[in-house]
């Protein structure tokens, strides 16, 4: 399998702070569902952040795709991160009195690359996803305000999906959800970026979430070598 992430003496501090990130060596293969635990604090939004480009660390090689985010200007990092990445958040960050169906195409409205990866309009791709992940098409038309927590999460992960994202990040996207809730989110999850192809990174301090992937990384070992 070809190499999705490579990172090399990543080291992120934020301005007059120690460096909360030393990672001197982390690779991911394309494909993988990678689940990264941490206590609340550790860093694990911050290395997420850093993923997606809307961070830039201090010093070192981040690659995602071989592109060194690294070495790109913030806009080029903001147009990397619409065209081949997915952002499930853990407050989701939905436009509350926008419809499900547009929260979902959001997505969509500054990627040209994922417009053209679709093999389907924009709102029909979008029903699909909702479809796939079990949100009752009822819904569809109704401002996102007015669904639970657990629906909004489907909406949340459908417009991280919605344009073949070659790297999928969750941050904490059931930290409000039951036990049953959580686990049948995230099979859902996992059945649809297996058909899409995407890579998962998700990140939670939940241990009980652990057994269901494929690879579990603690930051603290991350960061072992570094603090050595």
């Amino acid at each position: 399998m070809s190499t999705l992430i490579s990172i090399r003496d990543l080291r992120f501090a934020w301005p007059g702070q120690q460096a909360i990130l030393q990672i001197p060596h982390f690779e991911l293969a394309a494909g993988e569902r990678l689940f990264i635990k941490g206590p609340s604090g550790s860093g694990k939004s911050t290395l997420l952040g850093l993923l997606a480009g809307i961070q830039q660390a201090n010093s070192g090689q981040l690659k995602v795709l071989d592109r060194d985010l690294s070495r790109l200007s913030g806009r080029a990092r903001d147009r990397f991160r619409a065209d081949h990445l997915g952002y499930i958040f853990q407050q989701f960050n939905l436009l509350p009195f926008l419809s499900v169906t547009e929260n979902v195409t959001s997505a969509l409205i500054f990627s040209r690359h994922k417009r053209r990866k679709l093999q389907a309009s924009a709102t029909a791709e979008a029903e699909r996803l909702l479809n796939e992940l079990q949100l009752p098409s009822a819904l569809w038309t109704q401002p996102v305000h007015k669904l639970s927590i657990g629906q909004q999460q489907r909406v949340a992960a459908a417009r991280a999906l919605i344009g073949l994202p070659e790297l999928v990040i969750a941050d904490e996207p059931t930290s409000a959800l039951d036990a049953d809730s959580r686990a049948a989110f995230i099979e859902l999850l996992f059945r649809e970026c297996s058909r899409q192809h995407s890579t998962l990174v998700f990140v939670s301090h939940d241990p009980a979430l652990e057994p269901l992937f494929s690879r579990v990384v603690s930051l603290s070992e991350l960061n072992e070598h570094a603090r050595c």
